[in-house]
């Protein structure tokens, strides 16, 4: 059985280090859109230009990437990547993240759910710095041709939209080589770059990577929302309910709740969902 719960659940996995730099967050700027068609706005150049730099909560996911890629060497878990999907992302803030770091990572399998045809895996990456909890990211992988093994079917999505006109939408104009700087952060998928890759897989073109829609849709909501303080962001929730093909916009529509941001994201040439069931959780402003 690909998918074993019991091994899966209790296995002991090694904690992992990760450093980054400067360079490292302006690289993952751009990778999501930073500076496109403003490359020298000043407050582009807050995300691209180490003087002033800050750093998107959703750089989050960076250093702590190559636990996905590790997946397979658990205990219990045995699954075809071709196979494999991102299906919800959830990155908690414990404090702003700093433009360079070392940080140590305890892994664990949260959580595995039977969806019958398919299994869902949710790897929880806890890490820490010198000072103490920095983030912690919950990956949500749905492995096609999985499932089977038993067990709940998962919790179901939160965080709808309010049904009422959103209170602001930013277009994130993309580039069609999008997805091979992205790719230089840590995913080197095959799918985001080889047209041969991306046609067995079934797509016309190599595709966006989710996550970096996920970066995209942040910083519309930190330029929009926030007036660009990316320090308020205390957790980001999002479901991949679509793709995005590199050269396309990204449409924000994002209602404000109070302690929480709401957006869900399209793109402007199709109309396709890409997330959905998301939310921005906030501190207080400094």
């Amino acid at each position: 059985m690909p998918i074993d719960p019991v091994l899966a659940l209790n296995a002991t996995i090694p904690p992992a280090h990760a450093e980054w730099d400067t360079d490292d967050v302006i690289l993952y700027h751009l990778g999501i859109g930073a500076g496109i068609g403003k490359a020298t706005d000043p407050a582009e150049l807050e995300y691209t230009y180490e003087r002033n730099l800050k750093v998107l909560p959703s750089f989050g996911v960076i250093p702590v990437f190559d636990a996905l890629l590790n997946m397979n060497s658990i205990d219990g878990i045995d699954v075809n990547f071709a196979l494999v999907l991102h299906g919800e992302q959830d990155l908690v803030l414990h404090r702003p993240i700093p433009t360079s770091g070392s940080i140590e990572s305890e892994v664990r399998v949260a959580g595995l759910y039977d969806k019958g045809k398919a299994g869902l895996v949710v790897l929880e990456v806890e890490s820490s710095d010198a000072d103490g909890p920095l983030f912690t990211n919950r990956f949500s992988i749905f492995a096609r041709s999985e499932g089977g093994f038993g067990g709940d079917s998962g919790p179901k999505p939160g965080n709808v939209a309010p049904d009422r006109e959103p209170d602001a939408v930013t277009a994130s104009p993309t580039m069609t080589h999008q997805a091979l700087i992205y790719r230089l952060s840590g995913d080197k998928n095959p799918l985001h770059a080889d047209p041969e890759f991306a046609a067995i897989a079934g797509f016309p073109t190599p595709i966006l990577h989710g996550l970096c829609t996920y970066g995209a849709a942040c910083k519309a909501v930190v330029d929009t929302m926030l007036d660009g303080d990316a320090a308020r962001v205390a957790r980001y929730q999002v479901r991949f309910s679509g793709i995005v093909f590199p050269g396309e916009t990204i449409v924000t529509s994002m209602w404000d709740e109070g302690d929480r941001i709401v957006p869900t994201a399209a793109t402007e040439e199709r109309g396709d969902t890409v997330l959905s069931n998301a939310a921005l959780w906030l501190r207080s402003p400094s």
